[in-house]
């Protein structure tokens, strides 16, 4: 055997286990750079656990594995104990505590002699920075204490820690040593007044009212260094002295900050463990004349502190005084309106000293001190007298409190106690980010972050998540020490320090842009694997797998870099020399082929390669790389800018990626870094392939920041031409550095060219400077010149200079440098040639979307079609059609016109453009003036649009119209006006979407948008004109269609068909008339049936004390009330925070209590209609998620189980009625999951409808059976008669909710709008005179009114609900559309030719059938024509329902059914973790629509009606449950 021993840090415990085994094994040593065991040939141990295992079954005389099988698993354990739990920072403090108590009893771990469990557990203590602190401390607990000095007393001992503190002491000690000495503290610390060794006191006292954010780490770090510079205590204190913001979940959370940070304060105090003293203290100040008691109204009071005026109050006598302030202890109506204050100096220059307030009254419970006190202290008064009862020499504060010092040290001289000393430090201030409370607290309300914990909150958590270390965050505090000088911090500076210490540890691995992976074939490679450093500088963390193969993959952007016969050197493998490139027909590489040249070691001048190899024996992890952007886009926001105003919807960019196979041993928390792409920590583990569901969970990695200025990396590969990567290769980096990206824009040009753009650029800067422009245009004009001076550079190596002449063509040829530029191609100017791109582009786009492709490269892909089409619109005069047809044109001409203002001089070809645009302009208004054809002013106008596009091309701005005089010209800067204004709109909402916020669409029946339609169209737009025949039309259709973008289509239909409004509060909407007129109708027909059975209506408040919902949320399991508080009347602070109500159990069941006396008194049986408020949720979607909806819920109260098990199935086939016979949808009927079911209740019964577009599930309305939960919980109960025992009433509640008409709009509507079912239809026909024209005469017309009122007449009289449109400023036409839009189910169209007739024409809206009915037969005709709607409308969506609800027995088979938009029945055991599992592994790759989350299958309901009987062979559907299923069960996606 041979062991190599690691110099620079020296394995205690395998140093130990040799000194030991010395006497019984052979053993060569040696020392080396890392620590191994070779075994033979080709055995080889890399860790200690594993090396001590050899060594302990090796020297088996020495009993060092345990004598008995019991003994060695126990060995086994503390091996793992040593490695895992001591060695886990996060859980070394539980870790030690389980030791000391295991070792109560014990002198060994394991048997009754010493065995490698003591020295792999020693060792680990000893090499522990933190255990060692806590030996210097005297801080270790008892029974460890003694068991580590018991072993180190040991001369084996003794012996080996002799060595290794001779190792350290050398020079060529390491790791982390070598690493800390590099980063040097930079920061100043100011050494303490009066400090002394051991006698010095600090604390950290944080209010428990939010998380720590990295402002407040700082803060404590500080105060630590001082406690450990000076071994002296550091004190935790909760200032707790607001009871209201004091919350018991932020002091534990704090805590676990605290601990995450290494800090460990010597002692944990309260302010409120001094209250009494406090107290005592205030009422001293009173009688001594020091302090008063104020009355006056808080506003009056900060007026005269502002104005310097003393309170009427000031002057008041002790007696006065001291009454006042027992009222204020009592908390009474009059203590409630006065404060004690101290009476310093009201003229005071600084404002603090103005009579500041010392206590306040609060009657509200404190979290620790209950109701015993009704008054409390502010921070100001009783922050200097704690310090000085505790004990503290030296408060660090930050310079905030600058202007309070001398108010601190006023109490303390007022007082005459014990002085500490106040030192001053700077905020720290970050940019584009919050630091404030409250305004974190809204972005986690808001929903635009996951958490207090989301990696872009600056939050301790935050930032751990997103890789900062302890020690990172260390080192940046040291190094801004305890300066006083306060600026705005930039993030990359903390991450900068990060990197420094992450860097040297993290292991590398690899990982390819799935999207964008390019295969290449190596000749001359076989399939092998070998063992490749993790980390290339130090080999003691060990070593990875690398496997190669014939066919490996590359980034899509490196293979586009590459060229044939190029040497590319592929990290890890080696150099080899790409042989050939195949391109697909628009020039993408698809693969390439290449061949090994491993001799060649040259890797200076070579661009370097990741790579994956293709194997079967290894594959891919799939990963998901995140990077993250700021939330807040502006760097430093002023005092009075609104923070909302730059906020970052889109922070958070996922990368697809395939992963290294090695990315699978990685855990949560492990950092490690991507090659070529930065570091990364692992915030979900990859979860293997499961065998029942065939699905594996991606590996999810989060971007760290390395304090770049570019702190994102991209999804692509860096490419060689950067400069950075030159100037690695003057030094000679090693294979594995990377270039840093950069962009290539530029580079493709000769030098020559560049030369000659920048001459160019430089004129127009100077003519712009000499012209006066504006400032920003100048800018952007410089900035173009600088990129161009800089790509120069890169072509040239040299910098630019105005007499300096370019290389000659072949000094320009630079091949391993200088790549072609990868730029767009021009688009062409030819409008044919336009609409093929166009229509090729939007095929892409179609496929893209079919394939489920990355939301961001659709939206790139849509941004390309969109200029397409704007350039076919500058090209052709009109907007793109998919119908569109090129028209032959006047070649000649336009020739002609080409070669005359071709071959000048710029400014004379601009002159020429100018004279023959001005003439070419007054041609087409002739011709328009002299009634030419279409076609021949069409071809004029092209002619036009060249010439101004070029002209535009040659001077870089829009020729000046020629100003048409009169009229025309005002109407044209109206229409101009109208235009700007409808891009402005079009422009706010595209924002808006991208920014995730709701889309507002603009409701246009009411708000018409001119543009033109007749042949004038392109000579108005080129010529500056418009034609006075103007023919309108409107945006009133739908834009987006309901199979290719659902959410757009539905926000349309529900604003555009005048159902909701959109409000100023997110969440909230207004219910127009249309939207109201359907829940009457839903309404008054479940009213009507309740009361059937003996419901009754009430109203109960909507508000809900605070102590009643407390009540709700201490005894139903799960239940969280997450409810909107009113906390404030006007500007008065309310004493109890009250809620309005999420629900009524609270509000209705304290008085069913106080009602029900006796078994008489049942049953009550109460339904309400109201509104009810819940602020639960991220995505508002109208109707079917609201902060505030309309509903019934129906409460009743039984005697007996039965009574209360009658009634839910019955409500809840009065809700299948409501959907099946009105709203003509099919739902499923049945019983929720256990999961599923309402919390607190027995068991729920629902009714589940689809939405066959979506391919997702909704609960479409519920009916509980609370058992005697409630009952219990708020003790309505009886005396039974029989017995004369107390018995608990049972319960039931019920509701269905507005969510009914968003599940209308889905299930019926379609890309004409609304479609209604008759029987809730606010109007079930529309009747519209047709034919009155202006040749029809005025007798005729009115007599065909008066008819059309007859029929309307008649059908009304028949019961059915008409709309007669006798509107004379819109077309029938437009009136179609519009009520079509609506949703009515008939439309009746009756103009002069179908009086004569005596005849109408109904129109169905359901399928656009036309039908002529007499009017003799109209009411029954179009009563059946209603029913037969309604029928048709049902068994359509029946038809959807049962096409897509299908039958599943194989876990594999239900998640491709559920990605192909099913509703699955599938065998189930109901137990609640099987289906969270479910939801889980069905949620891989389940999609839903932009915007929201990937979605799993979740439990809709157990039907009532079961598909089959389950059998004894079937199996839970649940991948790996072992449970015999119950029942078949209906899953899917759900809204």
């Amino acid at each position: 055997m041979k062991i190599t021993v690691n110099k620079k840090n020296p394995p205690t415990g395998v140093l130990l286990a040799l000194e030991y085994a010395k006497p019984f094994v052979k053993i060569e040593s040696q020392l080396g750079d890392s620590t191994s065991l070779s075994v033979g040939s080709d055995i080889v141990f890399n860790t200690s656990s594993t090396i001590l295992r050899y060594l302990a079954r090796t020297a088996e005389s020495l009993g060092f594995y345990g004598n008995s099988v019991l003994e060695k698993t126990e060995v086994d354990h503390w091996l793992s104990f040593s490695t895992c739990r001591i060695g886990c920072p996060l859980e070394f403090d539980d870790a030690l505590a389980y030791l000391d108590h295991v070792l109560g009893p014990l002198t060994y771990l394991v048997g009754h002699s010493l065995t490698i469990a003591d020295i792999a557990v020693w060792s680990a203590l000893y090499d522990k920075p933190e255990f060692r602190n806590l030996l210097s401390q005297k801080r270790v607990p008892l029974n460890v204490m003694r068991y580590y000095n018991f072993l180190a007393a040991k001369p084996e001992f003794q012996l080996v820690v002799k060595a290794c503190l001779k190792s350290s002491s050398s020079p060529d000690r390491d790791t982390t040593q070598n690493v800390k000495k590099e980063r040097k503290e930079e920061g100043k610390f100011i050494e303490l007044p009066g400090a002394e060794i051991g006698k010095v006191v600090v604390r950290f006292p944080p209010e428990a009212s939010g998380y720590l954010h990295i402002g407040h780490a700082k803060a404590a770090l500080l105060n630590q260094y001082y406690q450990q510079a000076f071994s002296g205590k550091l004190i935790m204190r909760f200032d707790d002295t607001n009871p209201e913001k004091e919350n018991a979940e932020f002091e534990k959370v704090i805590l676990d900050d605290l601990k995450l940070l290494g800090i460990r304060p010597d002692i944990f105090t309260y302010t409120s463990d001094h209250f009494d003293t406090l107290m005592e203290l205030c009422t001293r100040l009173i009688r001594e004349g020091k302090a008063y008691a104020d009355d006056t109204e808080p506003e009056a009071m900060k007026k005269e502190r502002e104005e310097r005026i003393e309170s009427v109050n000031r002057n008041n006598s002790v007696e006065k005084n001291l009454e006042m302030w027992e009222e204020m202890k009592k908390g009474s109506s009059i203590g409630q309106k006065c404060c004690i204050r101290a009476k310093i100096d009201m003229k005071s220059d600084n404002g603090c000293l103005r009579d500041p307030t010392m206590y306040r009254c609060k009657p509200e419970v404190h979290v620790r001190t209950g109701n015993k006190y009704k008054a409390y202290p502010t921070y100001d008064f009783a922050c200097p007298i704690v310090d000085s009862v505790e004990q503290v020499t030296h408060a660090l504060r930050t310079m905030e409190y600058h202007d309070r010092d001398d108010q601190y040290y006023w109490f303390i001289e007022a007082l005459g106690i014990r002085k500490p000393y106040l030192w001053e430090y700077s905020r720290l201030n970050l940019q584009n980010t919050v630091m404030s409370k409250r305004k974190l607290t809204w972005f986690v309300d808001q929903g635009l972050v996951e958490g207090w914990d989301d990696p872009r909150f600056p939050t301790v958590r935050g930032v751990m998540r997103r890789g900062m270390t302890v020690d990172g965050l260390k080192e940046f505090v040291i190094a801004q020490g305890s300066s006083r000088s306060i600026n705005m911090m930039d993030w990359d500076k903390i991450w900068a320090f990060n990197k420094k210490v992450i860097d040297p540890v993290a292991p590398r691995y690899t990982a390819l842009d799935k999207e964008n992976a390019v295969p290449v074939f190596v000749r001359g490679a076989v399939e092998e694997v070998k063992d490749a450093q993790k980390h290339p500088k130090d080999p003691a963390i060990g070593f990875k797998r690398v496997w190669y193969n014939s066919s490996v993959l590359i980034e899509g952007a490196d293979a586009e870099e590459l060229h044939v016969g190029e040497t590319v050197t592929f990290i890890n493998w080696g150099n080899l020399v790409i042989k050939d490139i195949k391109r697909s027909s628009e020039g993408k590489v698809i693969s390439l082929e290449a061949d090994l040249n491993l001799e060649n070691k040259d890797y200076k001048k070579t661009q370097k390669i990741t790579w994956l190899a293709v194997t079967e024996k290894a594959p891919f992890v799939p990963a998901v790389c995140v990077t993250f952007d700021h939330i807040i886009t502006k760097p430093v926001l002023g005092r009075e800018e609104d923070f909302k105003q730059y906020i970052n919807y889109n922070s958070r960019v996922e990368t697809v990626m395939l992963g290294d196979p090695e990315l699978a041993t990685l855990k949560k928390g492990d950092i490690v870094q991507l090659q070529r792409r930065g570091y990364f920590i692992c915030d979900s583990a990859y979860d293997p392939i499961s065998r029942h569901s065939g699905r594996e969970s991606p590996c999810v990695l989060f971007n760290i920041p390395d304090g770049h200025v570019k702190e994102m990396p991209t999804a692509g590969s860096k490419h060689k031409s950067s400069g950075k990567e030159l100037v690695q290769d003057k030094k000679g980096k090693a294979a594995e550095k990377s270039p840093q990206e950069e962009t290539a824009s530029g580079i493709g040009s000769t030098p020559t060219s560049l030369h000659d753009q920048i001459v160019q650029q430089g004129s127009r800067v100077r003519q712009l400077k000499s012209e006066k422009a504006a400032k920003s245009d100048v800018e952007k004009e410089v900035k173009q010149l600088l990129k161009l001076k800089n790509d120069f550079k890169a072509a040239t190596g040299q910098d630019w200079k105005p007499d300096q002449q370019p290389p000659p063509a072949s000094a320009q040829q630079k091949p391993s440098v200088v790549k072609e530029s990868v730029s767009a191609p021009p688009l062409p100017s030819d409008p044919k040639a336009l609409n093929d791109q166009i229509v090729n582009q939007g095929n892409k786009i179609r496929q893209m979307k079919s394939e489920k492709a990355a939301k961001v490269d659709v939206e790139r892909e849509v941004q390309a079609l969109l200029k397409l089409k704007e350039a076919f619109r500058a090209t052709s005069g009109q907007e793109w059609k998919p119908d569109w047809q090129p028209q032959q044109t006047d070649g000649k001409e336009r020739a002609h016109v080409e070669n005359e203002v071709s071959g000048s001089s710029p400014a004379d070809q601009s002159a020429g453009l100018k004279e023959k645009i001005d003439e070419q302009g007054n041609k087409v208004r002739q011709l328009k003036t002299g009634g030419a054809s279409k076609e021949e002013i069409d071809a004029q106008v092209k002619i036009l649009l060249d010439l101004k596009g070029k002209y535009k091309e040659l001077t870089g701005e829009d020729p000046t119209p020629s100003k048409p005089s009169g009229k025309k010209e005002k109407n044209t800067k109206q229409e101009k006006k109208t235009d700007t204004k409808n891009a402005d709109e079009k422009n706010q909402n595209k924002g808006k979407k991208e920014k995730g916020a709701e889309i507002k669409p603009k409701a246009a029946a009411d708000k018409e948008t001119v543009v033109e339609k007749d042949a004038d169209l392109g000579a108005a737009l080129a010529d500056g004109t418009l034609s006075r025949e103007v023919k309108k039309v409107t945006r009133l259709g739908l834009e987006a269609t309901k199979e290719e973008n659902f959410s757009d289509w539905y926000a349309q239909v529900i604003t555009k068909s005048e159902m909701i409004e959109y409000y100023d509060v997110s969440g909230c909407y207004v219910l127009r008339q249309w939207a109201f007129g359907i829940w009457e109708r839903i309404s008054q027909w479940f009213d009507d049936e309740i009361k059937k059975i003996g419901f009754q209506n009430c109203y109960f408040p909507m508000f809900v004390s605070h102590s009643a919902l407390e009540t709700e949320k201490e005894h139903i399991e799960d239940f969280a009330p997450e409810v909107a508080w009113v906390t404030r009347s006007g500007q008065t602070e309310l004493a109890e925070p009250i809620a309005v109500r999420p629900t009524s159990e609270t509000v209705m069941y304290p008085s069913y209590a106080k009602w029900v006396q006796s078994h008489r008194d049942l049953p009550i049986k109460l339904n309400q209609w109201c509104n009810v408020v819940r602020w639960e949720f991220k995505h508002p979607q109208p109707f079917l998620r609201t902060r505030e909806f309309l509903w019934q819920e129906g409460h009743s109260a039984y005697a007996t189980y039965e009574e209360a098990e009658k009634e839910v199935h019955y409500i809840i086939d009065l809700y299948e009625n409501i959907y099946e016979n009105l709203l003509a949808i099919p739902v499923i009927k049945g019983k929720k999951t256990q999961k599923e079911k309402f919390a607190g209740g027995d068991f729920t019964t629902t009714v589940e409808a689809y939405i066959s577009c979506s391919g997702r599930g909704i609960q479409a309305a519920t009916s509980h059976h609370l058992g005697q939960n409630f009952s219990k919980m708020f003790d309505i109960s009886f005396e039974d008669p029989d017995t004369r025992e107390k018995r608990f009433a049972y319960q039931n509640s019920w509701a269905i909710t507005t969510r009914s008409i968003g599940i209308i709009v889905m299930v019926h509507g379609d890309n004409k709008g609304l479609v209604l079912p008759p029987r809730i239809a606010p109007v079930q026909v529309v009747l519209v005179p047709c034919g009155i024209t202006a040749q029809l005469g005025e007798p005729e017309k009115q007599q065909l009114i008066e008819k059309c009122q007859l029929l309307a007449g008649t059908l009304k009289d028949s019961g059915m609900r008409v709309r007669e449109d006798y509107r004379d400023n819109y077309s029938p036409g437009w009136k179609f559309n519009h009520w079509e839009l609506k949703g009515v189910p008939v439309r009746i169209e009756f103009g002069p030719r179908d009086a004569q007739l005596n005849q109408f024409v109904a129109v169905r809206r359901d399928s656009g059938d036309k039908l002529t009915i007499n009017l003799d037969s109209a009411a029954n005709a179009m009563d059946k024509l209603l029913e037969d709607i309604h029928n048709r409308m049902f068994a359509k969506a029946k038809q959807e329902l049962d096409g897509n609800t299908v039958l599943c027995t194989d876990f594999g088979d239900f998640c491709n059914k559920l990605e192909s938009n099913k509703i699955i029945l599938a065998p189930f055991c109901g137990g609640i973790p099987c289906e969270e599992k479910i939801k889980k592994l069905s949620a891989r790759d389940a999609l839903t629509e932009d915007g929201a989350p990937a979605m799993g299958a979740k439990g809709l309901c157990i039907p009532f009606k079961q598909p089959a009987s389950i059998k004894d062979v079937d199996k839970c559907i649940g991948p790996e449950c072992a449970n015999k299923p119950l029942y078949y069960t209906l899953f899917g996606k759900s809204y």
